[in-house]
């Protein structure tokens, strides 16, 4: 993601009025290059074009916030009297420590 400065916002910004003179291609190529371009429209901010790239990262971004968020609540909200240990869960489920050290999992 790119640096936020105030020049940078204010090189962003571009009147909606390029779209209509053709200027698109233009457009999409300065967001590539520079990242971002907010378009006003009637003085006012109409929409933020970035790149798929960047827009994939920020939504990555949020993705990983909300999950953060839902898991730090857990833990908040958490009763530890309902956890069980890991001896716990193996004695449940039949399990032994041998036959886990033969799976191999992968963890996102």
């Amino acid at each position: 993601m790119y640096q936020t400065s105030a020049r940078s916002i204010m090189q962003s910004i571009i009147p909606i009025s390029r779209f209509a003179s053709g200027e698109a291609d233009k457009i999409f190529d300065e967001v590539s290059n520079t990242g971002v371009k907010i378009v006003i429209r009637n003085d006012q901010p109409a929409c933020v074009l970035l790149s798929p790239k960047d827009y994939d990262a920020l939504i990555e971004m949020l993705s990983d916030q909300l999950l953060l968020s839902e898991a730090e609540e857990r833990m908040r909200t958490n009763n530890d009297s309902n956890n069980l240990s890991h001896e716990d869960v193996l004695r449940k489920f039949g399990i032994t420590e041998d036959e886990l050290s033969d799976i191999d999992v992968e963890i996102e």
